[in-house]
């Protein structure tokens, strides 16, 4: 039996999925914040997170959007995690209490690692998880197993297209 290469078993994910798997993870969230329900703020992990952070954003009319930027694939490689851009420490306060940290996905969990011990009290949402990194997410949609690879519509044309700065 040969080896499967990442898109043999690909999981597509399209503009109209992402963003009803997205609205369903803001009502997962819906009236959970630590203050009587409510959260005080959004952070987008750029860049998967920020298109399901907005929508998740919008659905709970959150107008404190922040991101954190991080770095930890090299084309589809998985690399080191380190934080490029860290959110307003005005936002996140002393340990993330209130906050919602979005991504799209937790592979192997490395990144909300790195994330969860700048911000330990932040509530963790993906909208997919896979098994080896399920335990770092607080509240997420869709499992899917290890070995799959997300397609994300930003990441797709007809084929797979490198970003025209390179990665």
């Amino acid at each position: 039996m040969s080896e499967q290469l990442p898109h043999e078993k690909g999981f597509h994910v399209s503009w109209d999925q992402i963003h009803r798997d997205a609205r369903a993870l803001a009502w997962r969230l819906d009236k959970q914040g630590p203050d009587d329900g409510a959260w005080r703020a959004v952070v987008a992990i750029t860049r998967g997170g920020m298109a399901p952070a907005m929508i998740v954003a919008r659905e709970l009319d959150i107008r404190c959007v922040d991101t954190i930027s991080i770095k930890s694939y090299d084309w589809q490689e998985q690399a080191e995690a380190e934080v490029l851009k860290a959110p307003s420490a005005e936002v996140m306060g002393a340990d993330g209490t209130g906050v919602l940290i979005v991504d799209d996905l937790v592979d192997t969990g490395k990144t909300l690692e790195l994330v969860r011990g700048l911000y330990p009290k932040a509530h963790f949402a993906t909208v997919y998880a896979k098994p080896q990194g399920r335990a770092m997410v607080d509240t997420y949609i869709t499992e899917v197993s290890q070995d799959t690879w997300i397609f994300f519509p930003w990441d797709m044309a007809l084929q797979y297209v490198r970003p025209y700065r390179g990665e």
